[in-house]
């Protein structure tokens, strides 16, 4: 699908705009899974002013998506219209301030949790878990092994749809599982994150330990967006899908995942539409095997081809 090239229209409303507009821009390459269709325009942004700017100027009518490392996310085959904003090298700063670790939202999840070990930072392991970067953290309220974002961040930074900056305490971001209730137009440009000191070689460790088991216990080399569904009040969503019978499922070329069937995976050639019709499949399957419905936790955008 190819969608009308608005990027010499915007580029005349915004003459000292410094970041790249894309045309029609292929999302699939900036995706884990390796599926879906164009961007009507990609912007990637220089720094925060020069975001601030574009959101300033940017006509109303014209709908705006910001993704990440897109390590949790599904883009439609038929593409998405409107503006999908990628936040880049502006935002990959690290600055360690005491116990506190200071990052922009482009940084991978793994580089704070690293830059903390090296400083003799604890509490903030638990990033090695999860994959992706700190802005999707900070939307999703992103856990793993026993911790959450809501439980080191101090505040976020952000820019609303109106070009103002805007900072959230934590108690802002109204966080809940995998939720964050901060408003839905605001990108996040940057975290602050505090741990306490900690031994160097003790968090080493335990961050040795959660890679060993992430590569014990999940597909991490094969195309996949990471938990496909929230786990359920009481429940483990990957043994409601084991026991509804969905372990190694296939629809087109996507698959349940053997090893973790809460992991979907394209084997090669699978679409973004096999890949959400097999998860659909899945949560109907789970609905009528134990009464529990799922909820994605994978974010799904654009439209069907």
């Amino acid at each position: 699908m190819t969608f009308p090239d608005i990027t010499a229209d915007l580029t005349s409303r915004m003459p000292n705009l410094r970041g790249r507009l894309l045309a029609n821009q292929p999302l699939a390459e900036l995706t884990w899974f390796r599926v879906g269709g164009p961007a009507q325009v990609l912007f990637m942004p220089e720094d925060e002013s020069d975001l601030a700017y574009f959101l300033q100027n940017l006509p109303d009518e014209i709908p705006v998506i910001v993704i990440g490392l897109g390590s949790n996310l599904i883009v439609r085959d038929g593409g998405v219209p409107g503006v999908v904003i990628r936040l880049g090298r502006g935002f990959n700063e690290i600055v360690v301030e005491g116990t506190r670790i200071r990052a922009g939202t482009a940084v991978p999840d793994v580089k704070v949790a690293r830059a903390a070990q090296e400083n003799g930072i604890a509490g903030l392991a638990f990033l090695r878990g999860i994959p992706g970067g700190i802005g999707g953290a900070l939307r999703m309220n992103g856990g793993a092994y026993g911790r959450e974002t809501k439980d080191a961040l101090v505040e976020a930074r952000g820019v609303d749809r109106s070009g103002k900056i805007r900072v959230y305490s934590n108690a802002d971001m109204h966080y809940t599982y995998r939720h964050c209730g901060a408003p839905d137009d605001v990108i996040f440009t940057q975290a602050l994150f505090e741990g306490q000191m900690g031994d160097r070689a003790t968090i080493a460790a335990e961050m040795e330990k959660i890679t060993e088991s992430r590569e014990a216990t999940q597909p991490i080399k094969s195309r996949t967006g990471g938990s496909t569904f929230k786990n359920p009040e009481g429940h483990k969503a990957w043994q409601l899908v084991d026991a509804a019978g969905c372990r190694g499922l296939v629809v087109g070329d996507a698959q349940v995942s053997d090893l973790h069937c809460n992991f979907l995976i394209n084997r090669g050639q699978a679409t973004a539409k096999d890949i959400e019709t097999l998860g659909e499949t899945v949560r109907k399957r789970v609905k009528e095997n134990s009464g529990v419905t799922l909820d994605w936790e994978i974010k799904r955008i654009g439209v069907e081809a």
